[in-house]
């Protein structure tokens, strides 16, 4: 049996022995190969999985010329919540299950989400660029926002991370908002949410945080079209996926002032051009490297529960398994 765990360098874990002792623990002897993928060996990812049971990744694509190459494929698992790298319509004609995690970092990525706002309100970026760059001792940078707790946090995607904004955002005085569709009310009201439609929220929103996961509806979601309806000249926090942001229009936006500011743990690209993106450098943008997720506990419960969905898929258990979104 052969499992391949395979990413972009900047997307593996720092060690492999927590997953390595699972994988051995629950399959006995097998084949464990660690790839560092790049799209550039792409031919020579093919070779090196074309005897995998299992493949484990976050990031790499899996589209049907890699199935193709992978022919005793049984299982993608992810190490990741999201899944949108694989061809899940191909991978269900072939029977190859899909997996990925859940809840291993909604915490964490909710008071990633908090810091992110505290920064773009309070304008930590520009004093830290006022000083590090002009060696200006001034407070008066950048033009003073109002207090959180007179601020309305408007949230897409109310699930079970954006309920965790939600909670903590309260716990700040602030007035919460939330548009999600497919969420009971009566469970928002319980936390003092309130569902809007979108654009209810669009026109009360001060800050408005992107929580929802990816799919054909919200590609692009944030657009100029989109940014112009902001009434207050919110700012934008993006912790769901980079393709929900036109990153274009979010320049645009942002240099004809349709919104104050923006925090984005997510691009576009997952290896992207930093040195020429046309967002980086900005006293009102604060990017990081898709990082919300990074704690010690969050790291280990990943790797705990994408490997231990190889073991229970691979040994028949399917039952045990966290999350298939695709399984013939």
């Amino acid at each position: 049996m052969k499992i391949v765990i395979a990413d972009y360098p900047d997307s593996m874990m720092p060690t492999h022995d927590y997953e390595r002792e699972i994988l051995i623990e629950g399959l006995g002897e097998c084949e464990i190969v660690v790839y560092e993928y790049s799209d550039e060996k792409r031919a020579e990812f093919y070779e090196v999985i074309s005897d995998a049971d299992a493949i484990l990744t976050a990031f790499t694509k899996i589209d049907a010329e890699a199935m193709d190459h992978a022919k005793n494929l049984k299982l993608i698992s992810m190490n990741a919540t999201g899944f949108d790298n694989v061809d899940l319509a191909e991978a269900n004609k072939r029977g190859i299950g899909v997996c990925p995690v859940g809840e291993y970092s909604t915490i964490d990525v909710a008071e990633f989400t908090i810091m992110l706002m505290i920064s773009l309100v309070k304008n930590v970026k520009a004093y830290i660029q006022d000083i590090d760059e002009n060696h200006k001792w001034r407070y008066d940078v950048k033009p003073p926002n109002q207090r959180l707790e007179e601020m309305t946090l408007g949230i897409f995607g109310f699930g079970k991370i954006g309920k965790a904004v939600g909670t903590r955002a309260k716990a700040l005085g602030m007035t919460v908002i939330a548009c999600d569709p497919y969420v009971d009310p009566a469970i928002a009201k319980e936390l003092g949410v309130e569902l809007v439609s979108k654009n209810e929220l669009l026109a009360q929103a001060d800050v408005i945080t992107n929580n929802m996961n990816l799919n054909e509806s919200n590609q692009s979601f944030f657009d100029l079209a989109l940014f112009k309806k902001m009434k207050k000249k919110p700012f934008l926090i993006n912790m769901g996926r980079g393709a929900s942001v036109n990153e274009d229009d979010l320049k645009v936006a942002l240099e004809q002032g349709l919104i104050k500011g923006a925090g984005l743990d997510l691009l576009a690209d997952e290896t992207p051009d930093l040195a020429n993106h046309p967002l980086v450098g900005l006293y009102n943008v604060i990017i990081t490297p898709h990082a919300a997720f990074y704690s010690e506990t969050s790291l280990r419960e990943l790797q705990r529960l994408s490997t231990q969905n190889i073991v229970y898929y691979l040994t028949g258990e399917k039952d045990k398994v966290f999350k298939l979104v695709s399984d013939n």
